[in-house]
């Protein structure tokens, strides 16, 4: 279970509290400044989020918090109804890493080990894959189809690898290029244990893939987790045949 619901806050042109003095408040007002938030005082009224760099922050995290505004409290976890990750800005990719307050040293170690993987130009391949929507759609009209061509386009050696510093150049090529998609119907997996590390490449791919998953009672949810998130979920009874669906069917056994 996670600890925490990552989310992403538009706060573009909104007042945002931070109080304190020194260099950890003033690391709050760089962060919130840089995603275009307005800094305002204690008794602005029109806030709803709030940083706390205080040597005795409890009070006043309490204060704020019962006038309903989420609050961070700087290097208190057990204060905070959120947390800031450490960012990898790929603008329009963001990239957050957070460790719950535990470490922040370990968020940006990561940070820094991904920064040198992930090139530049993916911002730009995001772009372009927005600006392609309406072709997406005319080439592969059904949205399962369409999910599938993008997932082996995306994936390490596909045409649009994002690992690749020209994908962003090649995503007109592609559609232009691209054949038809992993026929829909029912794959099954047999685990060989309840550690999704397990799954072999080709597995978690169309785990990650699959519309809905039609699986016995008992498998780990660990393995469940690297499905997508709006995948439909059936539990079955050994043997038994999935529902007929539209789409790419998984059916995990145990």
């Amino acid at each position: 279970m996670i600890q925490a619901l990552p989310l992403f806050h538009r706060i573009a042109g909104q007042p945002v509290i931070v109080l304190g003095e020194g260099e950890a408040a003033e690391a709050k007002r760089r962060l919130v400044e840089r995603a275009g938030g307005v800094v305002v005082s204690e008794e602005n009224q029109a806030a709803r989020l709030a940083f706390v760099a205080l040597d005795a922050p409890e009070e006043a995290a309490a204060r704020l918090r019962a006038r309903g505004l989420l609050v961070n409290v700087v290097d208190r976890p057990e204060l905070c109804d959120f947390t800031a990750p450490s960012i990898l800005d790929r603008s329009p990719v963001l990239i957050a890493i957070g460790t719950g307050g535990a470490s922040a040293g370990l968020a940006k170690a990561l940070r820094l080990r991904l920064e040198a993987l992930l090139p530049q130009a993916l911002g730009r391949l995001a772009e372009g894959l927005g600006a392609a929507r309406t072709k997406l759609g005319q080439r592969w009209p059904d949205a399962g189809d369409r999910r599938r061509a993008l997932d082996a386009a995306l994936g390490e050696g596909g045409a649009l690898d994002p690992l690749r510093a020209d994908s962003a150049d090649r995503i007109d090529a592609w559609l232009g290029e691209a054949s038809g998609v992993e026929p829909s119907g029912v794959v099954e997996i047999r685990l060989r244990s309840g550690d999704p590390e397990d799954l072999t490449l080709r597995e978690a791919r169309l785990l990650g893939s699959a519309d809905l998953l039609a699986h016995e009672a008992g498998v780990p949810e660990a393995v469940l987790e690297r499905a997508r998130a709006d995948a439909a979920r059936v539990v079955v009874v050994a043997g038994e045949a999935p529902p007929e669906r539209q789409g790419l069917v998984i059916v995990i056994r145990i």
